[in-house]
């Protein structure tokens, strides 16, 4: 995105009134959008209240330069510095969740290849399989791929640590 041109935001609320998770949102957003504009990169951004979590998305058609912020790692190197300047200016902890290019639906799929992996290796006779540690978030995902499968999950370890333990249910 050059100076010249302006963000679109969209916004997209459940059937909750909107309250503070909107709020999170346009912060986040706005914060987004000067960092788009400070890095000179294409993207419009949505946000989507579900379930009382903001879910804020940055996409782009074309040929935008966008590609160069959706690695996974640097996605959520960026959602904590959005939920950092969320917190700043609300005074309360953000757990709004941020998706640049599709990289969330990336990291759905490699997920799932994690969890037929550790499927495999249950149905090679291991009592349990472990997964790498990761955020609260993706274990969440982890457990809902775990259980869609027919499979039980449980999360274990402290801090950086804490991972998934998928188990025949």
């Amino acid at each position: 995105m050059t100076n010249t041109e302006s963000t679109e935001i969209d916004v997209l609320v459940d059937d909750q009134p909107a309250g503070a998770a909107q709020d999170d949102g346009d912060i986040a957003a706005d914060y987004i959008e000067e960092l788009l504009d400070i890095c000179d990169i294409d993207g419009d951004i949505d946000i989507e209240v579900r379930d009382g979590r903001t879910y804020v998305s940055v996409v782009a058609a074309g040929d935008s330069n966008l590609h160069v912020l959706s690695n996974p790692e640097t996605v959520t190197a960026l959602q904590e510095l959005t939920r950092l300047a969320v917190q700043a200016k609300t005074g309360e902890f953000s757990r709004l969740i941020l998706d640049v290019g599709g990289s969330r639906d990336a990291r759905q799929r490699e997920l799932e290849v994690m969890v037929d992996r550790a499927i495999g290796q249950l149905d090679a006779g291991a009592e349990e399989a472990h997964l790498e540690p990761m955020s609260s978030y993706e274990r969440k995902l982890v457990h809902d791929i775990a259980a869609e499968r027919g499979f039980g999950s449980e999360s274990e370890g402290e801090g950086r640590d804490r991972h998934t333990v998928i188990t025949r249910a």
